[in-house]
């Protein structure tokens, strides 16, 4: 810290932030916290069974992201398939920007550290040069600090914003699986509950 001059505390600074993005998204991005399996065959069970109450929407709700993109189909689904496809995405982009939170943060720090390292680069020469202009290059001692400066900030810039950068672009195909993976769930379930009245619908015609 102290050869790499003042840019390497906001290079560290940038450094924590990414780490601690890197591991909250890991813990939030979990598939049984986003998108728990056999969801949508739990929600079919207590309707075959006539257990979907309002109060176990309102618990799916607050359960998880899927769950709550579910329930805003569940809310409707006295309606036609279009007014639950039409609440489902209205609340699925909703839950897509939640869970591209701090992504953008991890992005810009992928995009500033290179540029502080280079700030440093070119500070440290600027500095040598100084030095040259004022002593010359007789004493290379006294040319040890600007080029400490220029080596050591380019390393560290670097050392920051290629993992970040790494991370950004795991975490955002990471986002986009899961928000397939809930698109599909949610319209499995708008299937099965249309499949489900008209059944029944049929059923009752029958002479």
């Amino acid at each position: 810290m102290k050869a790499g001059g003042i840019l390497m505390w906001p290079i560290l600074l940038c450094s924590v932030l990414s780490l601690a993005i890197v591991a909250e998204r890991f813990w939030s991005l979990q598939q049984k916290r986003i998108a728990p399996k056999n969801l949508v065959g739990k929600v079919w069970q207590w309707e075959k069974v006539g257990h979907l109450n309002t109060k176990r929407i309102q618990d799916l709700g607050v359960s998880s992201p899927l769950g709550r993109i579910l329930a805003a189909g569940l809310v409707n689904r006295a309606h036609d398939r279009v007014v639950m496809k039409e609440s489902i995405e209205e609340v699925g982009r909703h839950v897509a920007h939640e869970l591209s939170r701090f992504l953008n943060t991890l992005g810009t720090i992928a995009s500033i550290t290179p540029m502080l390292g280079l700030l440093g680069t070119v500070q440290g020469m600027i500095q040598t040069f100084s030095v040259i202009t004022s002593r010359g290059v007789g004493d290379a001692s006294t040319l040890a600090g600007g080029i400490s400066v220029a080596l050591f900030t380019t390393a560290a810039g670097l050392s920051v914003a290629i993992p970040s950068l790494m991370f950004h672009r795991y975490f955002r195909g990471r986002v986009d699986e899961l928000i397939i993976t809930m698109e599909q769930e949610a319209l499995k379930m708008v299937e099965i509950m249309h499949g489900m009245r008209e059944k029944e619908g049929t059923t009752g015609n029958t002479p």
